[in-house]
């Protein structure tokens, strides 16, 4: 996966897919796969042009690519700093998985807010990206104070002999799949509903750090992470997860507390995060770990003492291994 931030570091040419694609939910990748869909077929076709004796295409093949832009529009102009669904390590995993085989972060700036559609579409997506296919969702705006709409881009790219998908507004059970449909759902715990709208597990990645060793004492050791400081945190509380362990690939199972954890530090502003993994009592410090969210079970308490809290951990595993189908 090549992530450049530059046009001139690109590969080129390119089959696009453009747009902010926070989370990468099931509508973004609606928009998504005609970019991949395109590059195969222009393949095929060019493959199949050629004669059994003949040497390869000379034409070079087409790059799958996500085209977005950093920072967000919305937090350049308001100076505010967005927090993310999909942080860039997440987001390059994800597109990966997808097919994407390059991540073209445009620096948004006042030059780039200054072109109109016109200029956008010509400098940067024929001229420097030398793209032959642009994917859009149907909502999509761009150029000098949003003023380009997915018409305006399909019938400016025509000029140019590019194709365009544009992909209609994605549902699910009658309702917009949206990045802010997925926070709302995150915040309120409703994790099955988040889970559904992205089309897999809500993750969090991080390394692990020494913290207080207080889940040792309690006899349930944890690992404690240190997330990208723009990663959007659902509802505090506890999760049944899935761990995968980078530098082995290893996966394992285990509960997650996210939180200020109120009963041993009654006036904490600032949450953690602690994984205790079950079963598993190797060191994994500076490990990075991405946990998969799978079952909210509870939101965040303060117990009257540490055996109150013990009892209920005991009582979070169980609940778990019963969910998940473990021993």
């Amino acid at each position: 996966m090549r992530v450049v931030s530059s046009t001139i570091e690109a590969v080129t040419p390119t089959s696009i897919a453009l747009g902010n694609f926070d989370g990468i939910h099931r509508g973004h990748q609606r928009v998504i796969e005609p970019a991949i869909a395109f590059t195969r077929h222009n393949h095929q076709v060019v493959a199949a042009g050629n004669h059994p004796t003949e040497q390869p295409p000379q034409s070079p093949r087409l790059c799958p690519t996500v085209v977005t832009f950093d920072p967000h529009p919305r937090e350049f102009f308001s100076g505010n700093p967005k927090r993310l669904l999909t942080p860039l390590p997440e987001k390059v995993a994800v597109l990966a998985q997808l097919g994407i085989e390059q991540l073209v972060l445009l620096p948004f700036d006042r030059e780039l807010a200054a072109l109109t559609p016109e200029e956008f579409i010509s400098e940067i997506l024929v001229k420097k990206l030398k793209t032959r296919s642009i994917s859009i969702g149907v909502d999509f705006c761009f150029g000098r104070s949003r003023s380009g709409n997915s018409t305006d881009l399909k019938a400016i790219a025509a000029g140019y002999d590019v194709e365009v998908n544009i992909a209609p507004l994605y549902k699910d059970q009658g309702d917009r799949i949206s990045s802010s449909a997925i926070r709302k759902a995150l915040v309120e715990g409703q994790l099955t509903t988040a889970n559904a709208l992205l089309g897999r597990a809500y993750t969090l990645q991080g390394k692990v750090i020494h913290g207080q060793k207080l889940g040792r004492k309690l006899g349930f050791p944890t690992a404690n992470l240190e997330l990208s400081a723009t990663k959007f945190l659902p509802k505090y509380g506890v999760y049944g997860v899935q761990v995968n362990i980078q530098s082995s690939g290893q996966n394992q199972w285990g509960i997650l507390n996210l939180g200020c954890r109120p009963t041993v530090e009654p006036n904490a502003k600032n949450p953690t995060i602690e994984v205790h993994l079950f079963d598993y009592d190797q060191h994994i410090y500076g490990e990075t770990l991405t946990v998969k969210l799978l079952h909210y079970l509870r939101p965040e308490q303060k117990f009257d003492s540490l055996q109150k809290l013990q009892a209920q951990i005991h009582t979070d595993c169980a609940r778990t291994k019963k969910l998940l189908n473990l021993p």
